[in-house]
């Protein structure tokens, strides 16, 4: 996914002398041809978050396309008031590019896990948040980030990510994705937990519920129409996603849900931020439930 989102960037950045690329002291082999077009538009500002987000917005005010790039924890965490008071408020035309979104980056601790960003970027004004299910949903959103206004985050996730499409899809940001269509049942996911439920459906393939699956590539904003008619059609939400059940796009369809004085079952599988482990990242999702096998269980188990 990593590497697909910046392999499209690279093209970009040969054919468009606006763009401006920054990384704070990572992907060294990811920028190499990068340095190779154009090194006065590439700076590596070193463990220097902060910094890196006054420059971008110096560099937007000045009209360039900024993109910033480093592990989700280091570029959200770290430099929130840059984020908050330099970027968001000024709806700047910066690209927060955080790669490692969930437990991507596992093995290295709880410092280095993406738990708690969308929950932080859905506060802010102006910011839009994106966050493709695999490599040719990220190739697509690096060509929409391109020509969209005001501040980005897009929420990447590390590499080798299961596929969910077969070619690059005509996604639009602010529009979700119907990936399947039923009743009974809709999941709601958005990364790399889309592939988990696909592959629940496919468990489920001998039952009688007949689920649907949304892809929500983008969580602000929300497609509120597309969630109303979710809930229409189907008697349970399942709001599935790779991050604290607080804060995210769960919260965010239960406030939906709420306003709507929707009476149906909404359920959210995210992670319980009071438990925490170290491992691989597939360790890590079982751990928290999320896995096929868990959420067909609880699928099942809501659905009588």
């Amino acid at each position: 996914m990593r590497t697909a989102f910046f392999k499209k960037l690279e093209r970009m950045y040969a054919d468009n002398s606006d763009i401006v690329v920054l990384t704070g002291d990572l992907g060294y082999k990811l920028f190499d041809e990068f340095r190779a077009i154009d090194r006065k538009r590439f700076y590596d500002v070193g463990v220097a978050e902060s910094n890196m987000i006054g420059l971008a917005s110096g560099l937007a005010l000045c009209g360039k396309m900024v993109y910033c790039y480093s592990i989700v924890p280091f570029l959200v965490m770290r430099p929130f008031e840059q984020i908050r008071n330099d970027v968001a408020y000024h709806n700047l035309d910066v690209r927060l590019v955080g790669a490692g979104g969930g437990f991507a980056y596992g093995l290295e601790g709880i410092t280095h896990h993406g738990l708690e960003d969308i929950a932080l970027m859905r506060t802010l004004q102006n910011m839009t948040i994106v966050a493709p299910a695999d490599r040719f949903e990220a190739e697509r959103i690096a060509e929409l980030s391109f020509h969209h206004q005001g501040p980005m985050y897009i929420r990447l996730g590390h590499t080798n990510e299961p596929a969910v499409h077969d070619h690059k899809p005509d996604i639009e940001i602010g529009k979700a994705s119907v990936l399947l269509e039923g009743k009974d049942v809709a999941l709601l996911s958005y990364g790399r937990t889309v592939s988990i439920c696909s592959k629940a459906i496919d468990l489920m393939s001998g039952d009688s519920i007949k689920p649907s699956l949304i892809n929500m590539h983008t969580i602000k904003p929300l497609d509120t129409e597309a969630i109303c008619e979710i809930f229409k059609n189907n008697d349970l939400v399942l709001v599935v996603e790779e991050h604290i059940s607080e804060g995210g796009l769960g919260s965010a369809i239960a406030e939906l849900a709420a306003d709507m004085d929707y009476r149906r079952k909404v359920r959210m599988v995210g992670i319980d931020g009071t438990k925490r482990y170290t491992g691989r990242a597939d360790y890590l999702r079982e751990r928290h439930g999320l896995s096929a096998e868990s959420l067909v269980e609880l699928i099942r188990r809501e659905i009588v």
